[in-house]
């Protein structure tokens, strides 16, 4: 078996602790991003997760392990939502699980609180070329993550928690002005540098639930 944490070894597959995940050739597979991500997050035993955007199912069958009894992963990639729920059942963990397609918070019903909200949101500036069309964060590609950041607070149960992953080219002063403005209190639980960018995984809580 390999030594490290996290190693991809052959195109359509990742080893994450200690599991293999396979990746389907339309979707985003797990990158330093999503490993910075998964990293960071902390779940309480038996509690309801909400993985928006999931790619292959990693930051739900994650949190799941983490001690999740619940998990809620959407995306707007029906494949991706196919290969998230073949990644849940062939670890046998299937039924912990509900999949929806679409956008954010656009599928989660009225009224619906998570205790661990986890984001990776798309970061490409609109106009620049991506190999996947859900990469697209929009306008200096924060436009997504800044929805994300303002619905995100009804969605949330009393002591419960939103973690993201976001990179240094998309403005992190701008991210935590936001942040308190909305009222959360929040810290930078871990940093990654790459070539031309340094990735940050957020963990952010309500000043005032």
């Amino acid at each position: 078996m390999p030594q490290k944490n996290r190693q991809l070894l052959l195109m359509g597959t990742v080893f994450f602790k200690n599991i293999w995940l396979e990746v389907f050739p339309k979707v985003y597979g797990p990158s330093d991003d999503s490993f910075l991500l998964a990293e960071s997050v902390s779940v309480k035993q038996g509690a309801k997760a909400l993985d928006l955007g999931t790619g292959t199912g990693i930051q739900g069958i994650n949190a799941a392990i983490l001690g999740a009894a619940k998990v809620v992963c959407t995306d707007i990639s029906e494949e991706a939502l196919q290969n998230a729920g073949h990644n849940a059942k062939k670890l046998g963990i299937e039924k912990k699980f509900e999949f929806r397609e679409g956008s954010l918070f656009g599928c989660i019903k009225k009224g619906e609180k998570f205790d661990a909200i986890i984001f990776n949101p798309p970061y490409v500036a609109s106009g620049n070329r991506a190999k996947y069309a859900d990469l697209d964060g929009g306008k200096k590609g924060r436009e997504v993550l800044d929805r994300f950041l303002e619905q995100a607070k009804k969605h949330l149960r009393k002591g419960g928690k939103v973690f993201f992953v976001q990179s240094s080219l998309n403005g992190e002063k701008k991210t935590k002005k936001i942040l308190k403005e909305l009222g959360f209190g929040f810290e930078i639980s871990a940093r990654k540098k790459l070539f031309f960018e340094e990735l940050m995984a957020f963990k952010c809580t309500l000043a005032q639930a």
